[in-house]
């Protein structure tokens, strides 16, 4: 019993000390960020466009002068990554620094890996260098309102970028890997049957599966890789024709041994609400000599990929 309170009474003095130095550290930073501003280059926009494309706006402090040239740097750990930006100064004399930093080697850009990245502006003067943090005066700001909204992941590598502000006001980015999901390419329906293509993200292709799923009926078809990272897999329109007059809803998933099934959809764009914005496509087709249906291709509002067939009468 002694050993137990001995125990506790341990844990208690841990984090009597975890909350003693959080509460400095609290009353620190109001005065370490002030002083540190005077020493950093003052970050007025920064925000993630199109999920992969960091931008930066930042006015130089007046003990930088005009540099000759500068780069923003990229680091986590021993990685290291450097892209040049552009300098002007304003009517009121201030000495900015513009960037566009791509993110993500598949397209030619920065190649971040899943983790948080420093940010840094430095600048060249003649035989001289200097490292300056970029400081954020305040958490970055959020696009509100509209059809559109932020583009929360890369379209190519469905990664997720933020910008974030550390504890002493330093701006830093966040990678984070992509989810488990599929990404439809392109969509066709003919009179015979349906082609989705398609980009995994996150998982393997290979040994995997895709089906089509309605109430109480099950369609298993194999997807071939037609270019590298793009998938097709097509159903015959035959198979999919309702039993009776009423509607069937086919949702396509994507499969693999010891894993959950994906739902094939469209989440990597920036639109608020896919159901409304991506139009349906409905045709009627004759996959029989004495069938005719109707089939209509829509994305729900979760953005999954669906399917609707219903006798043309119907």
């Amino acid at each position: 019993m002694s050993g137990l309170r001995a125990g506790l009474g341990a844990v208690r003095r841990r984090l009597l000390k975890l909350n003693a130095a959080r509460r400095a550290w609290r009353l620190m930073v109001p005065v370490l960020v002030p002083r540190r501003a005077k020493r950093s280059a003052l970050l007025l926009y920064a925000a993630v466009l199109d999920g992969q494309t960091v931008n930066l706006h930042a006015e130089l402090p007046v003990t930088a002068g005009i540099p000759d040239s500068a780069e923003i740097v990229l680091g986590s750990g021993r990685n290291r990554y450097a892209v040049p930006a552009r300098i002007r100064t304003d009517r009121d004399g201030r000495v900015l620094v513009d960037a566009a930093v791509l993110l993500g080697a598949e397209m030619g850009g920065a190649p971040v890996t899943p983790g948080r990245w420093k940010l840094r502006l430095r600048t060249r003067a003649g035989r001289s260098s200097r490292n300056l943090p970029l400081m954020l005066s305040g958490p970055p700001s959020v696009y509100e309102g509209g059809a559109t909204g932020p583009m929360a992941f890369s379209p190519v590598t469905g990664r997720r970028h933020r910008i974030v502000r550390s504890a002493t006001g330093e701006a830093r980015i966040i990678c984070s890997a992509p989810k488990p999901g599929v990404e439809v390419v392109h969509l066709h329906i003919g009179h015979s049957g349906i082609q989705v293509d398609f980009r995994v993200l996150g998982i393997k292709a290979e040994d995997a599966w895709c089906e089509f799923a309605a109430s109480g009926r099950r369609i298993t078809a194999w997807p071939a890789e037609t270019e590298p990272g793009v998938w097709r897999v097509g159903v015959p329109l035959s198979e999919m024709t309702p039993a009776g007059h009423r509607n069937e809803h086919w949702d396509m998933l994507f499969c693999s041994e010891g894993r959950r099934s994906v739902r094939v959809a469209r989440k990597l764009h920036d639109v608020r609400d896919p159901q409304r914005v991506f139009a349906a496509r409905r045709i009627v087709v004759a996959p029989g000599p004495e069938n005719l249906i109707m089939v209509e291709s829509r994305y729900t509002a979760a953005g999954n990929l669906r399917f609707t067939c219903s006798t043309a009468a119907g």
